[in-house]
């Protein structure tokens, strides 16, 4: 979290969207924070980052939906989108925004100091940034005045409330008039404001506290160095002021002059695991719980008033109340009625449901349990929600299924279920923490990195297997156990790092309450619109209320029907009838195993251009099957032969049988495979490769930690109660390990035997991918000493192996495996014959991973899943690009990117070497070359193919066309190098990596995530398809994220398939773009609804007529109703089309189709207007001062029309192919749509006496009513031809004018010199400063020396990947 303080701005935009009221806290006194004064309390803390986590009493009052984020100092610049008009639909994106640019250089732990005398020492405004929710926040102080509220409640009195309607709906307004802003340490109140507007005022608390300061905020919170720390973490800090803002709690750092969030807080003591085995004592007991709160994720539901209130001071219903009013006051009473009784019933089930989503949340996250804590030197039990950081706890007790908290394992081991946090079904194994991961450990970090996770307790995770650690010695145990029911048995001992909704669990529960807004520009693009039919309703009210004043219509009648033009043209149920479309697509993807927690989400799915792919587990198959194993000959010096199974393996030939009977041993040792009830359990490339083996494992009941072996008990021979060796694995028929024999006989006296033979793993150096390796020491019966194994990446081993043990064929036979898709695992050995079990603990892992022995290659066959390469061809000829993301091997990746067609296979392949230095070094030196030929190579800038090669390719068999050669071809990226070129390439650069990648290989998880952020940044739609484990990060930063999970739902992604093959992305876009094209259609309908029947009013007003009670019913309630909710149901087309439908409302097409059926059915309804008064029978109205006068024949003639229109239009517009099935498959509407037809077609040929009277209608000749109806057929088949061929003929022809207006203005615009080579075109790009061709590739406009600021492009609308295209084919061309 980022902490900002700065002046208060001079002036501040208002609010003009709808909030929920500011309720009126009472003001704190000042306190007194400091008892003792601190050397460093006048100094100013400029910046700080902290995690999002926190704890909060009540959900927090909501005060704005939506309106324009300011800055202080023009902080961000405010941009206006400018793409309006598009080439074509394809060019708008699915979430477009308007350009943010966010340093993030801003967030990093960087303390500015400030002067004594800083006049704004302490400021009224603060901006805070939350790293997990990566959002900005504004804290701004406000004591409120009493005088001026009272006075402001009378003034709400007197005004029958519409003063306090007006004070919920701009909130700026309320607090300028009732509170004035305070510096922080004076306000009663804050004002938090995120960065889309919303805000919410939250009340600041004042309690006695008493601790040090130090124990409330962590050395990253305060200034200065270590010994400064020291020294302002012991001042007192006497009173604790905070506010809690959506269950976070932000205390007031008087030091620094701000609110911080504790969350992130970790204790100085955690240094090592026997200080924090002490448990806590009774005062920092009450300390914690006074600053961290209980440990219980309670979601606070609003009472039944509070839902009542907020759901119907909405505007919308507030406009419905009023047009109810208007309705009754204009004796419309039945219509008013049954629109009364529908908004009630909307409203009442709406508290219904809002109610139960409320309660099954709060049951969902609420979990209280009994937990043995080691507190005040005694072991005790307590409720899990008195836990607080700090605390020891049993996490082996019977009772404990379900981990309470956030905790790190101190002893033994355990595995959990973790299903509901990542999507993992695999059960994850958890080793005790080491004093270097504890000393790492980082409570700040949105995620935890996967180094520390392996030691980490993630609140909500079920336990399947607990074991305790070696037992305390027995002098420590107290006498006190006894009465607790305590004996001197071993446990598995876990220490708190996070309570509440700080946990895991906690912020994952927060991001459901409180999602982010979603700025699809459909929605925004929607309520403008609305805006535009509101000015068309102020236009009609000025024109009626003239005409009404010509014609001398009352006062009273004049006003009430000049303001029921407003409710015809802004129709309330707009909102909730663009729904309907995404609830109709999230029960087919129910249907079809797809789980989805973010309704918003699935329209968003229509716009997906990029998609990213897992490779294991989600292009290919989980379990990967093991081909063989080759080692290397003594005698040749290179690989032998392939060993196809284990029996091959025993009987190698002499040269090979040493390594062979060793990389025999390393694929039984080293793993993560455990026993889980008879059944092993593990990852699922280790399974595989254990049941190779065909041997058994075996896990002792109990996990070593390091510290629990005694050097003692190894010398006098008596291991201690417990485990050293926890899991021992064997050939099938040897005999058991027996570690007392080890320990008691001297290794001469045992003699050697097949059938003892049997390994124990002594120690495990888990898998770390940034080593991406995992060594394992083992100690083998009846031998002095250990061995050591370990198995990883083949590209690493070379580094840790002693070179004459490499085969001399290595990399030509790592080459040939690769290229042809299979998985290769390298392993290697070294015997430490002097290596003891203390020894064994207490050794580094840079001392066993060193002059290793190589063994051999482990090859894996990397089956495709059957549908992979079928979805990969959809998406292909849907015109949606494939990456594939993975930690596997670069070549590896490549050829299964060939198997299943994601490339090309004639396509050439161009991969990073790092000629000089390494990732993490700015002036290192990248060569990109072809992986089947290294001589052609691409220019390091442009990255396009570089002029040396012209010649070869010109004259090569292989490469007919040079032109051909520079267009088609694509990048397989390394982690390596894309973390170089992320960090230091030129901005230019990295965007043409970004568009030409199409394989990243090695990539961490964080690496995806960040891949996925610049994908976006470059203004793609990215979606993001993955197993869920390792691709948490990348499924929740992509637009749509999808996890293959067999759990129902995971809050990894926002959609979850249960089916394990990536049909599902298929379906997921066809339903979001379904979905999306239906809310169109569904508001464009809406939106001719409501101008058909201001049409027919306003021609009814020219004689001071209107429609009657029961035909605005009918048209209503049994017209508008039923159609408005089955169009939504019409399914997706089961074809991708290769053009996206467009998001954007105000696009050429859209709008040339509204705007068009708007003027048809105006002209028809004009034509019929006139025509029906030229008639011999017709009788000009008979005005009535102060009547209705609803029957009059132009009243029959246009309802009679405007009936069929309102069918008419829902016909045309019920989208069919290439997006949705048509309209025919959706029988619903079909026989709702001819029923209603039926009935209207009736009601006009031939009305009973009882129902022209009912509805109002006067007797025409059975010819007009036939003529009406033709007239309506009429209507029907111009609307369709035009919707069909005549509109999108106009659409593309102003499309091309307003293209070549814009090229005009970029020619003119354009610099004067153009290329006139290939080199040329690279100097344009030179990262030295130039910005000839910077603004296409990013809107950083230079590149300066050192790592680059990360910078966060909120552009979704420029498409910069769209330019870089462009780029590099014009550059192609030169």
């Amino acid at each position: 979290m980022v902490n900002t303080p700065s002046y208060d701005p001079l002036s501040t935009p208002l609010l003009d969207n709808h909030v929920e009221p500011i309720n009126q806290v009472e003001r704190t006194q000042e306190p007194s924070f400091l008892a003792q004064s601190s050397r460093r309390g006048s100094q100013q803390l400029g910046h700080l980052q902290q995690d999002s986590h926190g704890s909060s009493n009540s959900l927090p009052k909501v005060l704005s939906s939506r309106f324009h984020q300011h800055s202080v100092y023009g902080d961000h610049d405010d941009y206006e989108d400018d793409e309006n008009e598009d080439e074509d639909e394809d060019e708008n994106d699915s979430s477009e925004t308007q350009p943010v640019l966010m340093n993030k250089s801003s967030r990093s732990k960087s303390f500015n100091r400030r002067s004594p005398r800083d006049s704004a020492y302490d400021r009224c405004i603060q901006h805070v940034h939350l790293e997990e929710e990566d959002i900005e926040l504004t804290f701004t102080g406000y004591r409120f005045l009493q005088t001026w509220v009272h006075l402001y409640y009378i003034i709400c009195l007197m005004s029958g409330g519409i003063i306090f309607l007006l004070g919920r709906w701009m909130p700026r307004r309320y607090l300028s008039f009732v509170a004035e802003k305070c510096s922080m340490n004076q306000a009663d109140s804050v004002v938090v404001e995120n960065e889309w507007g919303q805000m919410a005022t939250e009340t600041v608390f004042t309690k006695y506290y008493g601790g040090p300061i130090g124990s409330v905020f962590s050395p990253e919170q305060m200034e200065g160095d270590d010994d400064e720390y020291d020294a302002a973490g012991q001042t007192v800090l006497q009173n604790m002021r905070y506010f809690d803002y959506q269950y976070i709690r932000f205390i007031y750092n008087p030091l620094s002059k701000t609110f911080m969030q504790n969350s992130q807080w970790k204790d100085p003591e955690w240094t090592s695991a026997a200080k924090c085995e002490r448990g806590l004592g009774r005062e920092t007991h009450q300390e914690r719980a006074m600053v961290f709160g209980s440990n219980i994720i309670d979601v606070q539901e609003k009472t039944v008033g509070q839902l009542l209130v907020d759901e119907v001071l909405h505007p919308f219903y507030i406009f419905q109340v009023f047009s109810m009013a208007l309705w009754f006051v204009d004796d419309y009473y039945y219509y008013a009625g049954c629109i009364l009784v529908i908004s009630t019933a909307s409203v009442v089930t709406e508290l219904i449901e809002t109610k139960k989503t409320m309660r099954r949340m709060r049951e969902m996250s609420k979990f209280t349990c009994n937990v043995k804590v080691f507190r005040s030197d005694i072991w005790r039990y307590i409720g899990s929600d008195e836990l607080v950081p700090g605390d020891v706890f049993e996490m082996t007790d019977s009772e404990l299924s379900v981990f309470p908290c956030d905790a790190v394992l101190m002893t033994g081991d355990c595995i959990v279920n973790e299903s509901m946090l990542t999507g993992e079904s695999v059960p994850v194994s958890k080793i005790p923490v080491t004093e270097k991961a504890l000393q790492l450990l980082d409570l700040s970090l949105s995620n935890i990195p996967s180094d520390l996770a392996r030691h980490f307790l993630f609140s909500g995770t079920k336990i399947i297997r607990a074991r305790p650690g070696a037992p305390a010695p027995k002098k420590a145990l107290r006498t006190d156990d006894a009465e607790y029911g305590m004996t001197q048995a071993p446990r598995g001992l876990a220490m708190v790092v996070r309570t509440g909704f700080n946990s895991t669990k906690g912020s994952l529960i927060r991001s459901m309450l409180f999602p982010k807004p979603n700025d699809f520009q459909f929605y925004r693009d929607s309520f403008r619109f609305i805006g535009v039919l509101a000015c068309i309703a102020l236009c009609g009210f000025f024109v009626s209320t003239i005409n009404f004043i010509r014609m001398g219509v009352p006062l009273k009648l004049m006003i009430i029907k000049a303001l029921d033009l407003i409710t015809i043209v802004v129709p309330p149920a707009l909102p909730a009838t663009m729904s309907i479309g995404t609830s109709f697509a999230i029960a087919r993807l129910k249907r079809s195993n797809i789980f989805c927690i973010s309704p918003t989400r699935v329209n968003i799915g229509g716009k997906i251009n990029c998609m990213c792919f897992d490779k294991t587990g989600t292009l290919t198959e989980e379990g990967l099957d093991v081909l063989g194993v080759q080692c290397g000959d003594s005698d040749t010096k290179m690989f032998g032969n392939m060993l196809n199974n284990v029996e091959e393996v025993h009987f190698a030939p002499d040269s090979m049988q040493d390594k062979c009977t060793s990389l025999l041993h390393a694929m039984a040792t080293c793993h993560s495979v455990k026993s889980l009830g008879g059944e092993l359990i593990g990852d699922p490339l280790d399974l595989k490769m254990f049941d190779f083996t065909h041997w058994i494992l075996e896990e002792g009941g109990l996990g070593a930690r390091p510290s629990s072996v005694s050097e003692t008990a190894h010398r006098s021979g008596k291991g201690q109660e417990g485990g050293i060796v926890s899991t021992v694995v064997r050939p099938p028929g040897a005999k058991k390990f027996n570690l007392n024999e080890v320990l008691t006989h001297h290794p001469r006296e045992l003699s050697e035997s097949v059938s003892f033979l049997e390994l124990g793993i002594i120690r495990c150096f888990e898998f770390v991918s940034s080593l991406r390796r995992m060594a394992v020491v083992v100690k083998k019966l009846h031998n002095p000493g250990m061995d050591i194994y370990v198995k990883g990446a083949p590209e690493v081993m070379t580094d840790i192996c002693l070179k004459d043990s490499l085969p001399s064929d290595y990399k030509e036979r790592l080459s040939y495996y690769t290229h042809h898709g299979y998985r290769v695992i390298a392993c290697a050995t070294k015997s430490m014959p002097t290596l003891n079990f203390v020894r064994a603990q207490r050794i580094k892992r840079e001392q066993v991973e060193s002059d290793l022995t190589f063994l051999g290659f482990i090859v894996f066959e990397n089956k495709l899943k059957p549908t992979t390469t079928p979805v990969i061809t959809t998406l292909t000829n849907a015109r949606i690009r494939q990456v594939m993301c993975t930690g596997d091997n670069v070549l590896t990746a490549i050829s299964v990117s060939r198997e299943c067609e994601l490339i090309n296979r004639s396509k050439e392949v161009y991969a990073p070497r790092f000629i000089t230095g390494d990732s993490a070094t700015e002036k290192s030196k990248i060569v990109w070359e072809n992986i089947d030929d290294s001589r052609m190579t691409l220019d390091p800038i442009t990255l396009t193919p570089a002029v040396a090669n012209e010649s070869y390719i010109n004259h090569g068999r292989e490469f007919p066309s040079f032109t051909d050669a520079l267009n088609d071809y694509a990048l397989a990226v390394t982690g390596d190098c894309f973390r170089w070129m992320v960090d230091f390439a030129p901005t230019s650069t990295l965007n043409r990596m970004l568009v030409k990648g199409q394989i990243f290989a090695r990539m961490s998880p964080d690496e995806k995530h960040e891949l996925v952020e610049n994908l976006q940044s470059i203004g793609y739609c990215v979606g993001f398809c993955g197993d869920g484990a390792n691709d948490c990060g990348a499924l929740k930063a992509a637009d749509v994220g999808i996890s293959l999970s067999e759990a129902e739902a995971s809050v990894a992604a926002p959609f979850t398939s249960r089916s394990n093959n990536i049909e599902c992305v298929v379906k997921v876009i066809q339903e979001g773009r379904a979905a999306l094209v239906t809310s169109f259609s569904c508001f464009k309908y809406m939106a001719l609804y409501s101008i058909i029947q201001f049409t027919t009013v306003s021609f009814l007003y020219t004689f001071a007529s209107n429609l009657g009670d029961f035909q605005f019913l009918y048209i209503d309630l049994l017209l508008i109703l039923p159609i408005a909710v089955f169009m939504g149901r019409t399914e997706a087309y089961p074809i991708l089309s290769p053009k996206r439908p467009t998001a954007n409302l105000i696009s050429k097409k859209v709008l040339t189709s509204l705007l068009g059926q708007i003027l048809i059915q105006g002209c028809f309804q004009a034509t019929l207007f006139f025509i029906v008064r030229q008639q011999p029978w017709y009788q000009p109205p008979k005005y009535e001062r102060g009547a209705k006068n609803i029957e009059c024949y132009e009243n029959t003639s246009l309802f009679f029309l405007s009936i069929f229109q309102y069918l008419l239009v829902a016909i045309v517009f019920s989208v069919g192919p290439p997006y949705r099935k048509p309209m025919s498959s959706n029988r619903p509407f079909v026989f709702i749509t001819v029923g209603l037809v039926t009935l209207s077609a009736a009601m006009a040929l031939f009305p009973p006496e009882w129902l022209s009277r009912f509805m109002q209608l006067l007797a025409i000749p059975l010819s007009f009513r036939v003529f009406i109806l033709m007239m309506a057929a009429t209507n029907l088949g111009l609307a369709l031809v035009s919707e069909h061929y005549i509109f999108p003929i106009i659409a593309s022809f102003i499309g091309r004018k307003l293209n070549a207006r814009k090229k005009s203005k970029s020619d003119q615009n354009a610099f004067p010199v153009a290329p006139t080579s290939r080199e040329q075109a690279r100097m344009q790009i030179d990262p030295m400063g130039s910005t000839l061709n910077t603004p296409l590739m990013s809107p950083v406009l230079s590149e300066h020396p050192g790592r680059r600021d990360n910078v966060k492009v909120v552009n979704k609308g420029t498409k910069i990947y769209k330019e870089v295209e462009d780029e590099m084919r014009r550059e192609a061309k030169l």
